[in-house]
């Protein structure tokens, strides 16, 4: 049977690195939670305030102005759109 001896450098080495390690676990989950980075998506009933070229304008409740690109709707059509939480882009979706 062969028992492997660690030095006394490598048993620091591993007791380092495993400190690293938790910490970087105690950040990422208490710190900077990854759900945080997965945005909630958002459902509004919206005027179509411009068209130019197939690429639509509209405006939102978040108050950040939303771009569609691909847009058939016309100015004035009311149409249903999902967008992440405080971004700048959306989509148009079948209600």
């Amino acid at each position: 049977m062969v028992i492997l001896e660690l030095s006394e450098s490598q048993k620091h080495g591993l007791i380092f690195g495993g400190a690293i390690i938790i910490a970087g676990l105690v950040l990422a989950t208490v710190v900077f939670p990854f759900w945080n980075l997965i945005r909630e998506d958002v459902f509004e009933e919206v005027e179509i305030l411009s068209n130019k070229d197939g690429v639509c304008y509209v405006a939102t409740q978040d108050n950040v102005p939303k771009t569609i690109e691909n847009c058939n709707a016309q100015v004035g059509d009311t149409v249903t759109i999902k967008f992440g939480r405080d971004l700048a882009w959306a989509e148009i979706v079948t209600p």
